[in-house]
């Protein structure tokens, strides 16, 4: 399948993050070289004509006490973020402009993709309909905050009621122009999406968890088994995804949210136009 014509384009801000070496072979099944990989809670602001927008409220403030205290025990010491770590809501107040924001869209619903919400209550969100009856409606509630994140606040539940773009089964035109459209990346978690953004130096797909790096997705790797095993809802179909992934990896820039190395080739390609 092709990609939507776009009559409008978006910009994207990649919020300032300090990422941390970490064991290659932590984040890519069977890949050794190089022997540590930079990772990262990486967050966006999206400028739309028509609205602004946080993709991947990652980070809030002390998140030790209000979400990883939430983890398993033998997740913490693995997801637990490096002490210059920066809180999605530090990250926004060092915009100049400070962004007007209309809503936040988390690609899926893990803590260190929602729980900068903490500190943005009065934030509407946008929330794939699958992936919000995961959490708001299933018998175990996603660890590390997230159901006090989403509760109580204004949210737009969406259906992929669109048509397959490019190699993924389903979408939804975010502002039926074309310029945002969310992708189906299930698997990570049921309802994962990827926003795919037309930007004036091309395609860009903000996959979020489908692939922590950008090595899982030219290997066709999936993520390591630890702590991948435990990260990803359904490893099949996680993979599957990855394949699509894969395949159009020429034609869009993928740009997983815990890779600095794409952040930052994205950030390099938006300062050339």
């Amino acid at each position: 399948m092709g990609v939507p014509p776009a009559a409008r384009t978006v910009t994207i801000t990649a919020l300032r993050q300090v990422p941390r070496l970490v064991p290659t072979a932590m984040i890519v099944e069977g890949r050794r070289h190089p022997r540590r990989i930079p990772n990262a809670l990486q967050s966006f602001v999206v400028t739309h004509p028509e609205a602004t927008f946080l993709v991947d409220p990652s980070l809030c403030l002390d998140a030790e006490r209000r979400a990883i205290a939430q983890l398993p025990a033998v997740l913490r010491a693995v997801m637990s973020p490096p002490g210059p770590t920066v809180p999605t809501v530090t990250a926004l107040g060092e915009l100049d402009p400070v962004p007007a924001l209309d809503f936040a869209l988390p690609t899926h619903a893990h803590w260190d993709h929602v729980c900068g919400l903490l500190d943005l209550p009065d934030l509407p969100v946008h929330l794939h309909a699958r992936e919000h009856g995961w959490v708001m409606d299933g018998p175990v509630a996603p660890v590390g905050g997230v159901r006090d994140a989403l509760r109580g606040r204004t949210t737009v539940v969406y259906d992929l009621d669109g048509p397959p773009v490019l190699t993924f089964e389903a979408s939804h035109d975010l502002f039926g122009d074309g310029s945002v459209v969310l992708v189906d990346l299930a698997g990570h978690t049921p309802g994962s999406v990827g926003v795919l953004l037309s930007t004036a130096g091309g395609r860009v797909l903000l996959s979020g968890d489908a692939a922590w790096h950008g090595h899982q997705v030219e290997d066709l790797r999936q993520k390591s088994a630890f702590p991948g095993g435990l990260a990803d809802e359904d490893r099949e179909e996680t993979f599957r995804t990855l394949h699509r992934l894969h395949a159009v990896k020429e034609r869009v820039a993928i740009v997983p949210t815990h890779d600095p190395e794409a952040v930052r080739r994205l950030e390099l390609a938006a300062a050339s136009h």
